[in-house]
């Protein structure tokens, strides 16, 4: 490898590889569109149920502290195999010494499932806020929008799509007029008595109810910061990634932080908060269309809604373009099912990955409308943990005691304080899961789809002839002199012969609806 990892040459168009075109301020751009999506207007009434009062702006909190602890972790990563693919390049990385494949394997199986959950919640989010427009829509019509929402989406991609940047420009415009929007009507009709006046034992910190709360206040928050990793997927992509991953990830967090207290602060200002409990009240399903309502009136309350349902749709459509990309580049790189590396003849996408994400989208739809929305939240995130977020944060270590001469423009600040911070904030989220959705058992089905991930990896391994039926394969292209520039991908670019890429600008981006 001629270079250092954070000065790597950009590989050139037409051969396969990655263009770094993407700056820091660009990058910031998209980690932030990823994050704030419709996520905030649909769970500020869950957070306030977690809580039991106007208590709940701590969930926001809580959850931006795990988020940038767990942000220096995608910052050390990122910036030292800044590849297309991200998790999966790390875990294979960190973990090919002694389990060949698996880990990075399991890292595409569990994201089929919590991907898909995520644009799920997307799209219930637009069931309900199209319910305010329309109050008279039964529960069956409500699960047929959905469904007919994900289909046109999956229709609307099943061909070649330009433009990303532009799709994705718009999509931050729309979502930033709908936040100020919010933000500003709250503002100047606030009530600080109402946002501030907190019920008995809000804080009663021995209480085992507080600390159930706490859990799933953390769960909720972190999947509204959900996307904060953006750019560590798309580091063949960025310029001078050593510098510009870390910095794109620690100023969205804080930034999508100050947005999130703004509005959460605001609403609570505006709307009581025993009104986003009441199953009745519109605040319950639609909190953002009733600070408007409450201020501006019911056209201003309506033009709104608009803009949230027109967030909900682009977040929903840019978010099933990336994640679908995520089992092709993995099976590209031999570490997926071959199918899911098959770009359709013509359009040049990955159809397996599309239609089966988008059939994935569609069940975790259905879960949440008969359940809640808090279960599907719940479940997604403890699919989440078990593989990316522990494995990552073993990662580092490992990668540092394995492979120490990796060129690391960027090293975690405080060593390893952040990843213990991350450590115990996922296992809360983790641990507290089955007590914050009782009956739902979402441990156990995260048991369950990763014991089948692990099954299925047998099953492949035995057709490919690797570990544990072959030998490990060690790569470790990422080192000084090991020759290759990674400044394509993965691993380093794609050779010759290696298939084509699928659209241009949609690289494997694993974002949130969040």
């Amino acid at each position: 490898m001629a270079e250092r990892a954070g000065e790597r040459a950009d590989a050139p168009d037409g051969q396969g590889g990655f263009v770094r075109r993407v700056g820091p301020f660009q990058a910031t751009a998209i980690n932030m569109s990823q994050m704030c999506g419709i996520g905030p207007f649909v769970t500020i009434p869950l957070m306030v149920a977690a809580f039991g009062g106007p208590q709940a702006v701590i969930g926001f909190l809580a959850g931006a502290l795990l988020a940038l602890a767990d942000g220096l972790v995608w910052a050390e990563l990122g910036a030292s195999l800044p590849g297309a693919g991200g998790s999966y390049v790390y875990l294979r990385q960190a973990f090919q010494y002694r389990t060949g494949r698996l880990m990075p394997f399991l890292f595409v199986w569990t994201a089929m499932l919590y991907v898909p959950l995520a644009m799920a919640s997307g799209v219930m989010g637009f069931v309900q806020y199209l319910g305010y427009l329309w109050p008279g829509m039964t529960p069956t019509q409500g699960d047929l929008t959905g469904l007919a929402l994900i289909v046109v989406v999956v229709a609307l991609l099943w061909g070649r799509v330009e433009n990303m940047a532009r799709i994705t420009a718009v999509l931050w415009c729309v979502m930033i007029a709908a936040v100020v929007l919010v933000i500003t009507a709250a503002f100047t009709h606030f009530s600080p008595d109402r946002a501030f006046t907190y019920p008995p034992h809000a804080f009663e910190l021995t209480s085992d109810h507080f600390w159930i709360g706490f859990a799933a206040g953390l769960t909720i928050g972190i999947y509204d910061y959900g996307g904060y990793w953006t750019t560590a997927y798309m580091g063949a992509e960025i310029k001078d990634p050593g510098r510009t991953i870390p910095r794109s990830i620690i100023y969205s967090i804080l930034g999508i932080m100050g947005i999130y207290l703004l509005l959460q602060i605001g609403t609570l200002g505006v709307v009581d908060w025993r009104d986003m409990l009441d199953a009745d009240n519109v605040a319950s399903s639609s909190v953002a269309s009733a600070v408007l309502e409450r201020t501006w009136g019911k056209g201003a309350a309506e033009a709104v809604t608009v803009l949230i349902l027109i967030t909900a749709v682009a977040s929903v459509f840019t978010g099933l373009l990336g994640a679908s990309r995520i089992p092709y580049d993995a099976a590209r790189e031999k570490v997926f099912f071959r199918a899911f590396g098959t770009l359709h003849p013509r359009h040049r996408f990955p159809v397996l990955g599309l239609l089966s994400m988008g059939a994935i989208g569609c069940v975790g739809f259905l879960i949440g409308r008969h359940t809640d929305l808090a279960t599907l939240i719940q479940l997604l995130t403890t699919v989440m943990v078990l593989v990316q977020a522990l494995g990552q944060i073993a990662a580092v270590t490992v990668l540092r005691r394995r492979q120490p001469t990796l060129p690391r423009p960027y090293r975690m600040w405080l060593y390893p304080l952040p990843s213990l911070v991350a450590l115990v904030g996922w296992l809360v989220i983790y641990g507290y899961a089955d007590r914050n959705s009782p009956g739902r058992h979402p441990i156990e089905w995260s048991l369950a789809w990763f014991g089948a991930g692990c099954l299925a990896f047998l099953l492949w391994a035995r057709v490919e002839r690797v570990w544990p039926f072959g030998p490990r394969e060690i790569s470790e292209e990422y080192l000084p002199g090991a020759g290759g520039d990674t400044g394509g991908g993965a691993d380093g670019g794609a050779g010759e012969g290696a298939a084509p890429e699928p659209d241009a600008g949609a690289g494997p981006v694993e974002p949130t609806p969040a």
